[in-house]
């Protein structure tokens, strides 16, 4: 099994920090791994993406030009990712700020309110831990407990106590998640 994944979004979303709690998750369960992030110099509010490849092989290069999946959280990245997604991927998104939906009809798409969901519980920076459940629940490609695990090694000590919340906000992802389509 290799799953290769773009993240995308502005920067302060966590996008960087999701993909290196699924990096470490597949660490736990003994895959190989590749986090590769990239950010514009403005950080928070420019873009950022990073790319996460899990296999049970060595992995031969971190550079992909097609991804089985796109967790894409903003316009920008919708409108330059959607075409990597190889037929019959992936695609899942936050419709928050989108303004032209994913029209692909060789591809699986699924949606996922997070933004709207963190807001409502008054929670917003854990937001992309509502995305990484609604990912997980569409391709349980590491299990809960090694992303536990993974969100123990990535978080500084410091935060530890956020770890509770953070375990909510996966499983209220694997409860919204929505399927718009699958091929």
């Amino acid at each position: 099994m290799t799953e290769e994944i773009i993240i995308a979004g502005f920067g302060g979303q966590g996008v960087l920090s999701m993909g290196k709690i699924l990096a470490y998750s597949g660490i736990m369960q003994d895959q190989e791994v590749s986090w590769m992030p990239s950010y514009g110099p403005e950080m928070r509010g420019g873009t950022a993406n990073v790319t996460v490849i899990l296999s049970d092989e060595r992995i031969s290069s971190p550079i992909l030009n097609l991804f089985d999946t796109a967790i894409i959280l903003n316009q920008q990245s919708m409108d330059k990712f959607e075409s990597m997604v190889k037929p019959g991927g992936t695609l899942l998104y936050d419709p928050n700020g989108i303004t032209h939906h994913p029209s692909r009809k060789d591809i699986n798409i699924y949606r996922i309110e997070a933004s709207k969901e963190a807001a409502n519980l008054g929670l917003r920076k854990i937001f992309n831990m509502i995305v990484l459940g609604g990912y997980l629940k569409v391709k349980p490609v590491v299990g809960f407990d090694n992303v536990i695990r993974g969100i123990k090694k990535s978080l500084p000590e410091r935060y530890h106590h956020l770890i509770p919340e953070n375990e909510k906000a996966i499983s209220r992802g694997l409860e919204i998640v929505e399927v718009v389509q699958t091929v």
